[in-house]
């Protein structure tokens, strides 16, 4: 296993960790995961968030409505993010972007709230973890107007799943491209193709748990621990060691989420 990777993206706040979230975390550090970012979807989930990396050292925490739960937001959801973001432990703005999959959220509202969240990102300073699905051309699209009207952006595209076209966009705007356990699946050498051309100084692993558990442990429920088995089919992607892999990543992780060692 590698000796040291960061879980970039995690729902530790999720209803599957309450029973057990402290061996959650001790099997996560006995695994190598030094630093986990722990994910808000709402502006209870971000708060919730926000409290885990408070009460937990090795936890960052990201606050943000995701599209499909923006439209059941309550009226003063937005304000309270505006306010999360302040508080220590945040070490990002998300998630956020754009879903043609579910339409829990009209498309038009989805629009507003990802230029919300890249807007407050700006403002603090922080990178914007971007969720995208089926929705990858859409996500270019406002991304590069942001960014011709604004300047550089920070921020990843987790749990990819696009193709190379979307990708090289991503990549040509700046943006770190963050792999889920859908890349270890048989069936996803098309995904594995594009994790393959993705530079190693661009390159970031993530569970996404408690979902998207990778081979071997897909079907079970997901925790951190089990990002190495990611990393480890990255590893084998670009034709390195895992520690190699692994060493890039992290350091790509702590770049942009500014953790320190």
């Amino acid at each position: 296993m590698p000796d040291e990777l960061i879980d970039t993206h995690a729902h530790l706040d999720d209803e599957q960790f309450h029973a057990d979230l402290e061996a959650v975390l001790e099997r996560a550090a006995a695994a190598g995961v030094s630093r986990i970012v722990t994910i808000g979807t709402t502006a209870p989930s971000s708060a919730a968030s926000v409290a885990l990396a408070g009460r937990y050292p090795a936890l960052g925490a990201a606050v943000g409505i995701q599209p499909n739960h923006v439209a059941q937001a309550e009226a003063t959801a937005w304000d309270e993010i505006t306010r999360l973001v302040k508080q220590p432990g945040v070490v990002a703005i998300g998630e956020t972007g754009l879903d043609r999959h579910w339409d829990y959220t009209p498309f038009a509202q989805q629009e507003e709230y990802f230029a919300r969240h890249l807007d407050l990102a700006r403002q603090h300073k922080l990178p914007v973890v971007i969720h995208c699905r089926e929705a990858g051309a859409d996500v270019v699209r406002m991304l590069q107007e942001d960014i011709v009207g604004n300047g550089p952006l920070r921020g990843v595209m987790h749990s990819f799943t696009g193709d190379l076209e979307t990708a090289e966009a991503c990549l040509l705007m700046g943006l770190y491209i963050s792999f889920a356990g859908m890349v270890t699946y048989k069936n996803a050498q098309a995904l594995r193709d594009v994790a393959a051309k993705i530079p190693l100084d661009r390159l970031l692993v993530e569970t996404d748990s408690p979902y998207l558990a990778p081979v071997p442990i897909r079907g079970k429920r997901n925790e951190p621990a089990y990002v190495a088995h990611t990393a480890i089919c990255l590893a084998d992607v670009h034709q390195l060691q895992p520690d190699v892999l692994a060493q890039h990543a992290t350091r790509n992780a702590r770049i942009l989420f500014g953790i320190s060692l």
